[in-house]
């Protein structure tokens, strides 16, 4: 319904009557001596001969002059005429079209009399003649001809009725492409402009077809009979009769009255009536059907005061009907008594409105109202939510929009629970010309004692999730992130989100073409049941300079890194760290293929502790610490490139050399960004393995591999990689389970098949160089065709000694089913195969046409955190598309 008032508008607009004002008001010629009546068809206007249709009309020689007194009427004097395919159209005005076989008229009159000396100038054929839409589709591109025009004789008078060459009730057959130029001159005469109710003479040319057109000048009505066919603009209006009465300025189109509008929309009724003035308007019997296919129906529409439309008994669907029953009742439709649309208060108003599903009332309101499909945004209130927990109990969320301004809004939804206190939810959003400002917050209140704030108090619950980004020029901007909660289960207890951590940061940065730059602090908030807060570290500030040079002369180009952290806790240990790590690297290709990258670097770092705990050492360190450690690596590697059939082979060995220093990691340096490493092929040729600067891999180092991979001109791929590092001492930073920690190190390796589009396979793994058994196998596969799809992952990871987090087995898999074209299914499942329980389990239902997408949901929690327990839940969700959703939640906790 909201597309309901731009159709009619555009309808209205449709019919311009414009074309038809001064439709018979040519400017007559000044006689001529030779012409007592003047200049019938003037042939001193055409400069070569004019085709309409199969009547050709050429300019008269000399003799025709002296032996026609009263000028050339039409003259079809000339050769045979021979039948011609048909003429591109072109805007003549009051052009006449006969069919191409019309055999050629005589000159002289036919049925001459006293009263008629002349006879009959024009003569209508007793066959039928083709349509004018068959001859001049008007479609087509125009001709570049010069236009015919006609003109009335200036001697016509009461007792020369013939002096008036279109005389009262004449009809005119297969009349088409009328345009109104601006204004019609002669030689002799002044030019006069045509009136019209518009009052203006630029309007654009008006294109009309019809079987029959009937002037009555003493009524002042102009009509148009059979086959009615109307183009103006990029609109098309089709009729059986169109009548235009000058004297009132209506408009009135009967019959099978069609508009196709240029942006495709289509608008029917049995009548219609527009003033001249264009302010008001009738249709009878109206149907719409949108650009996107919806569709609009009611017994009338009436527009008044050039701003208010109304349409009556109006139903609205965007659904198909039924091909086999069309009579069946739609998926769902919208029905009304009344509608009215206010332009100027862009307001759309339903009287008496109801929803119907598969033809039966669901949903009944007297009055609502919704902004015009011109409005982007209005305050009101959206679409609630309904649903049922056993934990809340029945659940009812109402939000409502607030359209601040152009560039500013926020929601507010008070979240309504039957075994809860509410709460309420905000969500603020400001666009602004340098940066943009993103607020969410709620807030509760819960009797639980566990999180009271007070003894004996209700405690407080909620949460923040502010991010504000401002640019200060093109080269610097800024930006703070706020995000807290009450407590560590409170966001994914209320379905806000599940984060492990929160991080709120100050930040200020700056980007130049080689450089970058930025200062930030930072408070962390940990959610996990392990976290303390007295240990979750501040970080105040955080500085981190880049820059990559220019290339130099012999090709290599330089690199730094600057970095500073001071990091504080109220226990625990305070660090503050300064490093400075340069490097140059330069990539040379040989001529036989071989790509060497070598590389230069320098690691220096100091640091400044309190309260340090160090193994096998009593006591805390308090004082400083430091390094500076070079080092230098060089990479190499061949690609060899084989072509076999439809596909290449490469194979390309892959080898680099590491030269650093035993040592560099002293137990006076703290460890904050480096504690978890997860040695595997995408870090096996890197400098330096570990993730952070707290911690280096010391000692030479030989790294190296083996790539083959298959490539087809279909676009399949395999490929198979191995690899492996050796170093001649051991190192102690790596424990145990790492595969690191001895001179040979595990061996890696990744393994891809990809042979078309409904297959892919990835396997990773690490193996124990001793005995080849597996410390990590991660597995990832993907196959089917849209009708049936699975994809699943399997990872195994071994629990390293002096690592923070446990070794886990677990198995996920997702299962996709297209029914049908409508419908479609998902299942999912996670497993802890460690522990042999499950995680999670879901299924998902989705049934989705051209009109409606309704999805259903049951999903299965199985793990407990504090005050989350295991839950089971059903969701349904209604899209009732361009009108809005509806969704619905049902919950129950507890389950196992």
């Amino acid at each position: 319904m909201k597309q309901f008032s731009r159709s009619l508008c555009s309808l209205i607009v449709a019919l311009e009557i414009g074309f038809l004002n001064g439709l018979f008001d040519a400017t007559a010629a000044t006689p001529e001596v030779e012409r007592p009546l003047g200049v019938l068809i003037s042939p001193f206007s055409l400069e070569q001969t004019t085709r309409i249709s199969s009547v050709t009309i050429k300019p008269p020689d000399a003799e025709d002059r002296v032996q026609r007194p009263l000028g050339v009427l039409i003259d079809t004097i000339g050769d045979p005429i021979t039948p011609t395919p048909p003429l591109l159209p072109r805007h003549i005005r009051y052009g006449l079209t006969t069919a191409p076989k019309q055999e050629p008229q005589s000159n002289q009159p036919e049925k001459a009399s006293p009263e008629r000396p002349l006879g009959v100038l024009l003569r209508a054929e007793k066959h039928k003649s083709p349509s004018a839409r068959s001859l001049l589709p008007i479609s087509w591109p125009q001709a570049p001809l010069p236009p015919a025009v006609i003109y009335k004789p200036l001697s016509a008078t009461a007792d020369r009725p013939l002096g008036t060459l279109i005389a009262p009730q004449s009809n005119f057959t297969n009349l088409g492409n009328i345009e109104l130029p601006e204004t019609a001159t002669t030689q002799n005469s002044t030019p006069e402009t045509p009136s019209s109710p518009q009052g203006s003479s630029e309007k654009l040319p008006v294109n009309l077809a019809a079987d029959q057109m009937t002037v009555d000048r003493e009524k002042e009505v102009v009509t148009a009979s059979g086959n009615v066919e109307i183009f103006h603009e990029g609109r098309r209006l089709f009729a059986d009769n169109i009548s235009y009465n000058q004297k009132t300025g209506i408009v009135t189109a009967i019959g099978n009255v069609t508009i196709l509008e240029s942006t495709g929309e289509q608008i029917f009724g049995d009548r219609m009536e527009v003033t001249g003035d264009l302010k008001d308007g009738v249709i009878e019997n109206i149907g719409v059907i949108l650009q996107d296919h919806s569709r609009i129906a009611g017994t009338g529409a009436r527009r008044t005061a050039s701003r208010l439309t109304e349409l009556r008994k109006a139903t609205y669907s965007p659904c198909k009907l039924c091909e086999d029953n069309p009579a069946r009742p739609p998926l769902w439709q919208l029905k009304a008594v009344r509608v009215i649309h206010d332009k100027s208060q862009k307001i759309v108003e339903y009287r008496d409105a109801w929803l119907e599903m598969f033809g039966l009332p669901v949903f009944y309101t007297p009055y609502f109202r919704h902004p015009d499909p011109t409005v982007k945004r209005q305050s009101g209130f959206l679409f609630p939510t309904y649903g049922s927990s056993s934990d809340f109990g029945i659940v009812l969320e109402t939000p409502y929009f607030w359209n601040i301004s152009p560039h500013q809004d926020a929601t507010i939804t008070p979240i309504l629970m039957s075994n809860e206190f509410p709460v309420l939810t905000l969500e603020y959003r400001n666009r602004l010309r340098k940066g943009f400002i993103n607020f969410d917050a709620s807030i509760t209140e819960n009797s639980d004692d566990e999180f009271n704030t007070t003894d004996g108090d209700m405690g407080v619950r909620g949460h923040l999730d502010t991010e504000v980004r401002f640019d200060i020029n093109r080269t610097w901007r800024w930006g703070f992130d706020l995000e807290r909660t009450t407590d560590n289960t409170y966001m994914r207890r209320y379905g806000f989100t599940s984060p492990q951590s929160l991080n709120s940061k100050f930040f200020a940065e700056a980007f130049r073409t080689r450089s970058y730059f930025s200062a930030s602090t930072h408070a962390f908030q940990g959610l996990e049941e392990s976290d303390t807060a007295d240990e979750t570290p501040i970080v105040f500030p955080l500085l981190d300079f880049n820059h990559v040079g220019k290339r130099d002369t012999i090709g290599g180009r330089s690199f730094l890194d600057v970095n500073f952290l001071a990091l504080t806790r109220a226990e625990g240990t305070d660090t503050r760290r300064m490093s400075f790590h340069p490097r140059w690297k330069r990539p040379s290709i040989t001529d036989f293929g071989d790509s060497i990258n070598l590389t230069l670097g320098l690691n220096a770092d100091f640091y400044q502790v309190n309260g340090l705990d160090r193994i096998n050492k009593t006591g805390s360190y308090n004082g400083f610490g430091y390094r500076t450690v070079p080092y230098a690596a060089i990479d190499w590697s061949r690609p060899m490139v084989k072509r076999t059939g439809n596909a290449s082979q490469t194979i390309e060995p892959v080898t680099s050399l590491v030269l650093r220093p035993y040592g560099g990691n002293s137990d006076k340096i703290p460890n904050e960004d480096s504690a978890e490493l997860e040695f595997d092929e995408t870090n096996l040729f890197s400098d330096n393995r570990f993730t952070g600067i707290d911690r280096l891999e010391g000692g030479p180092r030989i790294n190296y591999g083996l790539q083959w991979a298959l490539t087809g001109d279909n676009g399949s791929r395999s490929s198979v990689f191995f690899g492996q590092s050796y170093r001649v001492k051991d190192d102690s930073t790596f424990g145990e389970g790492s595969g690191l920690e001895d001179n040979f190190s595990d061996l890696v390796g990744r393994a891809q098949f990809s042979p078309n589009s409904y297959l892919d396979l990835l396997y990773r793994t690490r193996l124990a160089v001793d005995n080849l058994s597996a410390n990590r196998n991660e597995a990832q596969f993907s196959a089917g065709v849209p009708a049936f799809s699975i994809t699943g992952s399997y990872i195994f990871l071994d629990r390293q000694e002096e690592g923070e987090f446990a070794g886990r087995e677990e198995l996920n898999i997702i299962s996709s089913t297209q029914l049908t074209r409508e419908w479609k299914s998902t299942l999912r499942a996670t497993r802890d195969l460690d522990s042999s329980e499950m995680r999670a389990a879901g299924m998902e239902v989705i049934y989705e046409n051209e009109c409606v997408v309704f999805r259903t949901s049951f999903n299965r929690t199985f793990y407990e955190d504090r005050d989350i327990k295991p839950t089971d839940s059903i969701n349904f969700f209604l899209t009732l598309k361009t009108l809005g959703e509806v969704k619905t939640r049902f919950s129950k906790q507890g389950g196992n």
